[in-house]
């Protein structure tokens, strides 16, 4: 029983890979936000070639 406890308390306070957890999450909001302006420029880059065309025609 003892020996069960030391190994909780320990895994508890274990922070090993703490860090590379966190640039990845940071990595992937970087990601969402790079996804959601190309997605916005690739909108208004539709519309720019839609109205071209239409005066075009």
């Amino acid at each position: 029983m003892m020996a069960s406890n030391t190994m909780i308390r320990r895994f508890l306070r274990d922070d090993t890979g703490a860090t590379a957890v966190e640039y990845g999450l940071l990595v992937g909001l970087i990601a969402v936000a790079i996804m959601g302006g190309l997605v916005a420029v690739a909108t208004s880059i539709n519309q720019t070639f839609t109205t071209v065309e239409t005066e075009m025609s």
